[in-house]
């Protein structure tokens, strides 16, 4: 065998462990990761946690506009397709809010609407609503 066939069979695998894994996936340091943000600035979505309360830990209250996706009578909600709520840093989704019986009847399934909430650590209910 050749001299230089042979240096390059040795340095080949030399050199593929020198570029690393291979893996394309950034590295997260303890900082990013204490600070819930993962590479790029995006929020991890695993955890479950959403801004939902003030830094007191008191329920906050917000307004947003959707869509009613449904209405569940034995759970007690009405599922709204809703924009993002800057006031309490929501981005846009679909999501149930608890709703008492007449709230749940003022409206219908495909109804745009405009409705007012309150979100704390139990959750979150619609205190009003409004067809548009």
């Amino acid at each position: 065998m050749r001299i230089t066939t042979l240096m390059t069979l040795l340095a080949a695998p030399l050199a593929l462990a020198a570029c690393g894994s291979g893996d394309d996936a950034e590295m997260m340091d303890d900082t990013a990761m204490a600070d819930g943000q993962m590479a790029g600035g995006q929020m991890p979505m695993d955890d479950g946690n959403m801004p939902m309360m003030g830094s007191d830990g008191a329920m906050q209250s917000a307004s947003a506009e959707g869509t009613v996706t449904a209405i569940d009578a034995d759970e007690g909600t009405i599922t709204i397709d809703h924009g993002a709520v800057p006031s309490i840093e929501w981005p846009a989704m679909t999501m149930g809010f608890e709703a008492d019986e007449q709230l749940r009847n003022d409206v219908a399934v495909g109804d745009k609407v405009s409705f007012e909430f309150a979100t704390g650590e139990s959750g979150s209910s619609i205190t009003s609503i409004t067809k548009k």
